[in-house]
């Protein structure tokens, strides 16, 4: 039987275990540019014992960018801060992933260089507020993206994805989840275009595909991962029948090959089965929990098969060894939400380890 302690091989890469850490914003790139600083390279460090980092998400052009201190993977600067990243995970025996996050209409103008606003699928409002500087704001209407911007957000993400393999990274997870660009393309509720990305499912899931090929292209599909959640409603998201979309979206992915789905569950059991069956490379599962953090029970699901891998977030936050913890069966450090986003290292890289170190 396997299980979540078992090494695994992802598409010629050699991981340790099957417990990946989840992407999680963390709002702390103070360097210049919103760079990662010495505070984030000890953060992952801490956390090298997990199979697979994927890190927080990182814009790959400014406008990609949707909360306040979040870091980009755009610039020379942005590359050379997260080698100090990479060089200390690898030097840990880690393996990381840089996760692409494209917000879209998730996000403000206060919060992007002047001139810009955010953009997406169609120029219909989120419902709600975005945390900026000045305070909480509404959602803007987003500039709706043309053909020729699509072909440019493409083409960043793509220049992104070469710029993680120059800083180290191991590969990239495309960010298709959660409510923010490429999510906004899949859900009818924000894509209301009249053009080849809008409509049927197989219109709305173009965006997404020419995402993951031209990172594939750019970097290798073995070095290329997708992250999902069908019926997910954060971001004003509203995918009331997501089954015939996400199908057909990996349905065009396997020619694509990538090496990894990664399934932020939010919705039926099902649904997961079902992609797992059409999914040829590695699936990573968020399982849906209802309420608490992922803990010990979803072990479970590497061993009856319905996963890969299990990703955490909340509980690899607080447990920089959480593989050790897993396998010991706890004590775990419960996190403290209200240090998850911004703030010094409090919360941040002070949680202990089972032998007392930070």
């Amino acid at each position: 039987m396997t299980t979540a302690f078992d090494p695994l091989d992802l598409a010629g890469l050699q991981l340790a275990n099957r417990v990946a850490m989840a992407p999680m914003t963390r709002s702390r790139a103070y360097g210049p540019g919103l760079t990662p600083t010495d505070a984030t390279v000890r953060y992952y460090a801490q956390r090298a014992s997990a199979g697979l980092i994927i890190t927080e998400g990182t814009q790959p052009s400014p406008v990609g960018q949707g909360y306040p201190d979040t870091p980009g993977l755009h610039s020379q600067e942005q590359v050379a801060a997260w080698r100090k990243v990479t060089d200390a995970v690898h030097a840990a025996g880690g393996r990381i992933f840089a996760q692409l996050m494209h917000t879209g209409r998730i996000g403000h103008p206060s919060l992007l260089p002047d001139g810009l606003a955010p953009v997406g699928a169609s120029p219909v409002a989120a419902k709600g507020k975005v945390f900026t500087r000045d305070g909480p704001k509404e959602f803007v209407e987003p500039l709706e993206l043309t053909e020729d911007g699509i072909a440019r957000t493409v083409a960043d993400h793509a220049a992104a994805a070469r710029n993680a393999v120059a800083a180290g990274f191991d590969g990239v997870e495309v960010h298709a989840a959660n409510g923010y660009l490429a999510h906004q393309f899949l859900a009818p509720n924000s894509n209301v275009r009249a053009d080849r990305y809008g409509g049927p499912p197989g219109n709305r899931i173009r965006f997404a595909v020419e995402l993951v090929t031209a990172v594939a292209d750019a970097i290798g599909a073995h070095r290329t991962g997708l992250r999902i959640s069908p019926g997910n409603s954060l971001g004003d998201i509203h995918e009331p029948e997501p089954d015939a979309t996400y199908v057909a979206l990996i349905q065009a992915l396997e020619a694509v090959g990538p090496a990894y789905l990664h399934i932020m569950e939010t919705g039926d059991r099902a649904l997961t089965l079902e992609l797992r069956k059409r999914f040829s490379g590695v699936l990573l599962l968020n399982a849906r929990t209802d309420g608490r953090p992922s803990g010990p029970q979803e072990l479970a699901l590497i061993e009856d098969g319905t996963a890969d891998m299990i990703s955490y977030g909340a509980l690899f936050l607080a447990n920089p060894d959480l593989p050790r913890r897993l396998r010991a069966g706890g004590p775990f450090n419960t996190p403290d939400r209200a240090t998850y986003y911004g703030g010094d290292e409090r919360g941040y890289t002070d949680y202990p380890a089972l032998d007392g170190d930070l």
